[in-house]
């Protein structure tokens, strides 16, 4: 890490770049896992142009990421994202689920892919992700965080750095696995990486300081004789072969208006035995117009007395251009100047900053400024921090000082820490006394303990599961939800959930107990001496941070393995539902934030529990509902084999009115397909209407044209505000004639006898219910025996801004490719094959007839 550390920034170790593995790993063998990370990460971060790298590793029983090595990046400022669930709606757990890279540009990129992980990191940065694998297996994710708003990123640029830092890493931890006992195989290897310690802190290179030049000199002070190396002879713009020696030959490479400080030197020397920092400037060689150029210097020494009683002053003339004045020329400005470390400690304030700040250097020094001044102490300010460490773009804000005063800050920040800047400014129009137009923030905590973001932390969890419960439907997936978070979240290795059932406590959800444990508590009454019932009971959480405490408040009680316990009442809207208890393998300290945080997130458990009850019933009723309104069976009709599916995308009561019919007319079979717009129980009852109209035109004999326009305009009639899509196709089985008539729906498709597919490009007409009086043309066509027909609704082939034609194009696909002749079979293969995603599955209906040779038997 060391070397890492001193490699100038864009530079790289010749270890990571260029060093073979068998090499690297001979001479420097890595005895820890994050020891092999460590050279990676920097160079991934500065082939990137990044300012963090993150790498995760799994934990050992896979449930949980770890941060394993963080660079750049405070690792007090992780603290929430230390262990995060595998299963979690955020960016590391995503890479890691499916083995790819994943590259977000900014922050309105993750808003849209990852809204729950920008609620909690509202800041602007790019960042980038990669698996990190061994032997073929991902083992934890490489990030990469980089400024959004500087020069754009290339990302091929970006994913081949992490493509090139993640073959590296597994080299590394290849080596490093090996040594692993029992991973000598090297089908075994990947078994040996997992990781469940704390993160560890790897610093980026810092950039190279200006130089600074040292010359060691000698001045006899009984002779006026000086003396020195050619290096500070070079400070005086003279060479050894110019230099005789003497006091009046330096006094005339001086400037006039120095003299006083050289001479003042030799006072301080005979009167205290040494010089401390004289500065005065020294002829250096002159500019281009030929005036007198100087070069600032300081003088260095104390005085060695020799024999003959002579004495001389030792010492050292520094150039002084090379930034040691920096201190002096921040003392010289208006404004208030600080410096924080990267863990945003102060490190540096001039007299203007203390005294706009009312505190003195030696109060400031080494602590947050929350913890010295009073009217800084809230948990928003450590905000500003985070978002200029975060984004590392500067941050500007006010804030109100005692006495009345408005202060502005701007904070500079860099790898490293940051630099600020404070004034005194106007009161802002509006502003309230004593309060803060915008926080002033300071620090955010140490390396080894979290002081301020520990609220944080809480407020992330809570944030992170109340948006994971709003995607939880039913109770199992309420369930798995609270124990994918809560687990990993807190370092518990147990879960069990109970609910009520009659006056008993039943058990819904449980990980991590031993086999057959939990089965002595099944339906328990609630007057049984046990603390997951009193904690429901009296709506109090217990915390219990070692087995001694649990056994002393309940002696008979039966426990496993564990050493902590949290016992957490769910009650929702006051009415309780059941308990979640807690289990970790060795003593816990539960902090008060920690406290506050389980007991928030039993609250939301209970609502989104009681929710998803209610979706459950709900949920019942509308897929009875949706299942009344269409078909049961399908009438057998000769030389046809026709099959119906409905796959619906809503839960709860948004049930959709996607439809199909195969009716008989007095010519043939019409095969008929619908899609209502909306999802709601109005949609599904417009959807049985006009299935039912549709129904009694097509029984009545009427031509295909006529059952659409008396369709159309019924719909107009009704006033319903919503319109539908439909195609009609007529078929006479004797003679394979169609006649088709297609409303606003997607064209069929249809493969023919010989495998080749194709979309029937049908003339269509307007929407149903926009225009009462619209007309719809007609397309006759003829179906040869052995060919399959497709009418299907937008569901099978649509995705939010997707392009349907490419939808269309891969259903033909699997048409064309599917072997069976069972219609059955084949209906399975194209709803499989239905384009719908996750965060908005739509409903598909298909209705798929196959025209035979001859009579089905």
């Amino acid at each position: 890490m060391d070397e890492a550390a001193a490699v100038p920034h864009g530079k790289r170790p010749a270890d990571v770049r260029d060093r073979g593995a068998g090499e690297s790993r001979a001479s420097h063998p890595e005895h820890r896992v994050e020891d092999a990370l460590a050279d990676p990460v920097v160079a991934a971060v500065q082939d990137v142009g990044g300012y963090g790298g993150l790498v995760y590793l799994r934990s050992r029983d896979r449930r949980s990421l770890v941060l394993c090595v963080v660079s750049g990046v405070p690792r007090s400022l992780l603290k929430p994202w230390w262990r995060i669930p595998v299963g979690g709606s955020l960016p590391m757990s995503e890479a890691y689920r499916r083995g790819e890279e994943l590259w977000l540009p900014d922050e309105r990129a993750t808003m849209l892919r990852f809204p729950q992980f920008t609620a909690a990191l509202p800041y602007s940065f790019a960042h980038a992700y990669r698996p990190v694998r061994v032997g073929g297996e991902d083992v934890g994710v490489l990030a990469v965080l980089r400024s959004a708003s500087r020069e754009p990123a290339d990302e091929r640029a970006v994913r081949a750095a992490l493509r090139e830092a993640g073959r590296d890493m597994e080299e590394r931890l290849t080596e490093f696995a090996r040594r692993v006992p029992g991973a000598a195989d090297a089908d075994a290897v990947a078994g040996g990486i997992d990781y469940d310690g704390q993160p560890v802190n790897v610093r980026l290179p810092t950039p190279p300081a200006l130089a600074v030049e040292v010359g060691i000199v000698e001045w006899d002070l009984d002779g006026d004789r000086w003396s020195g190396d050619d290096d500070a002879l070079s400070l005086l713009g003279v060479t050894r072969a110019e230099f005789g020696g003497t006091l009046a030959e330096v006094e005339a490479r001086v400037s006039p208006e120095d003299l006083y400080e050289l001479r003042a030197s030799r006072r301080d020397a005979e009167e205290t035995g040494q010089v401390r920092a004289r500065h005065f400037r020294v002829l250096d060689r002159p500019d281009d117009d030929g005036r007198a150029r100087y070069r600032p210097v300081e003088l260095w020494g104390h005085v060695v007395r020799m024999e003959g009683a002579a004495r001389i002053l030792v010492g050292a003339l520094v150039d002084a251009a090379g930034g040691v004045t920096a201190a002096e020329a921040a003392e010289r400005l208006p404004d208030g100047l600080f410096s924080l470390d990267q863990d945003g400690r102060v490190i540096y304030a001039n007299r203007r900053c203390q005294e706009l700040l009312g505190s003195g250097l030696e109060r400031l020094l080494g602590h947050h400024p929350w913890e010295v001044l009073p009217w800084l102490r809230d948990p928003a300010y450590e905000d500003r921090y985070r978002a200029a460490m975060l984004s590392q773009e500067p941050v500007s804000y006010l804030a109100h000082a005692p006495g009345g005063v408005w202060l502005g800050f701007v904070l500079y920040p860099g790898v490293h820490g940051v630099t600020g800047r404070v004034f005194r400014t106007d009161a802002p129009t509006g502003a309230a006394p004593g309060r803060s137009l915008v926080p002033v923030t300071a620090g955010a905590g140490t390396p080894s303990e979290l002081v301020a973001p520990t609220r944080a932390g809480a407020l992330y969890h809570v944030v992170q599961m109340a948006s994971v419960l709003t995607e939880a439907v039913t109770v199992r997936d309420v369930c798995r939800a609270v124990a994918e978070q809560l687990l990993p979240g807190f370092g518990a290795q147990e879960i069990a959930l109970y609910t009520i059932r009659e006056g008993r406590m039943h058990l819904l959800w449980e990980s991590g107990y031993p086999e057959h444990f939990l089965e002595p508590f099944e339906g328990v009454p609630l007057d049984a001496d046990l603390p997951g019932v009193h904690a429901l009971t009296t709506r109090l959480p217990l915390f219990f941070e070692s087995s001694e405490a649990l056994l002393n408040a309940y002696p008979e009680i039966t426990v496993d393995a564990k050493s902590a316990w949290a016992f957490l009442p769910l009650i929702a809207s006051g009415h309780p539902v059941g308990s979640c208890i807690l289990g970790w393998d060795s003593p816990h300290r539960f902090t008060p934030e920690e406290r506050s945080a389980l007991t928030a997130l039993g609250g939301l458990a209970a609502q989104a529990m009681e929710r998803a009850r209610l979706y459950d019933a709900e949920s019942a009723v509308a897929r009875g509902l949706q299942e009344g309104l269409l078909p049961h069976r399908l009438p057998v009709i000769d030389r046809l084999r026709t099959t119906g599916r409905y796959l619906p995308g809503t839960q709860g009561m948004a049930i959709g009115g996607d439809w199909y019919d195969v009716i008989r007319t007095g010519r043939g079979v019409a095969l008929v397909i619908g899609d209502v717009e909306g999802h709601s129980v109005g949609a599904a009852a417009v959807m049985g209407q006009l299935r039912s109209a549709v129904h009694a035109f097509a029984a009545s004999g009427r031509p295909p044209q006529e059952v659409i326009t008396h369709t159309n305009r019924l719909l107009a009639e009704l006033e319903t505000d919503v319109f539908a899509t439909c195609c009609y196709i007529e078929l006479e089985p004797a003679t394979g004639r169609a006649v088709a008539v297609r409303a606003g729906h997607p064209p069929p498709l249809l493969r023919r006898p010989d495998g080749r597919t194709e979309s029937l490009d049908l003339p269509g007409g307007v929407l149903l219910g926009v225009q009462p009086d619209a007309v719809y043309p007609v397309t006759t066509l003829t179906l040869a025996p052995g060919s399959v027909l497709v009418l299907y609704t937008d569901g099978l082939v649509e995705t939010p801004g997707g392009d349907i034609e490419t939808g269309i194009g891969e259903v033909l696909d699997c048409l064309a490719d599917s072997p069976t002749d069972s219609v059955e079979d084949l209906a399975d293969r194209l709803i499989r094959s239905a384009r719908r995603t996750e965060d908005r599955p739509d409903d598909v209906a298909l209705l798929l007839t196959a025209y035979d040779r001859e009579t089905d038997g």
